[in-house]
């Protein structure tokens, strides 16, 4: 039903930042609680940031105060503003969408985020 498409992943060097895109198409975007998890290499997936549909986030400790969740519901978009990168920061990054946290929701494809010297 809900369809999402990633971009914006890539190559940068600690302390930099990057923005990831999400890009969704399907009914009620508006309503769904977005959210922006990663996995790395041997590691279990973890929630990065969630915003829910009337504009509460949360965030995992690791990333408080360097990385940003936003959306723009005109657009369908949600975007994750990454700064001060770190290299634990590096794993695939996937775009979730749900209209309750009990509910699997709808997943992107994954973008790779590497932080490497």
């Amino acid at each position: 039903q809900v369809q999402l498409v990633e971009s914006g992943g890539g190559l940068v060097q600690p302390g930099g930042s990057l923005r990831l895109s999400c890009a969704a198409e399907g009914n009620m975007f508006s309503r769904h609680i977005m959210g922006w998890y990663r996995q790395a290499p041997g590691k279990q997936r973890e929630l990065v940031a969630r915003m829910y549909s009337g504009g509460r986030t949360e965030y995992t400790d690791s990333v408080k105060g360097r990385f940003t969740i936003s959306r723009d519901n005109a657009k369908n978009t949600v975007y994750l503003q990454m700064n001060s990168l770190k290299s634990e920061d590096t794993a695939v990054y996937y775009c979730n969408a749900r209209i309750q946290l009990w509910l699997n929701g709808y997943w992107g494809q994954g973008t790779q985020v590497t932080v490497s010297s």
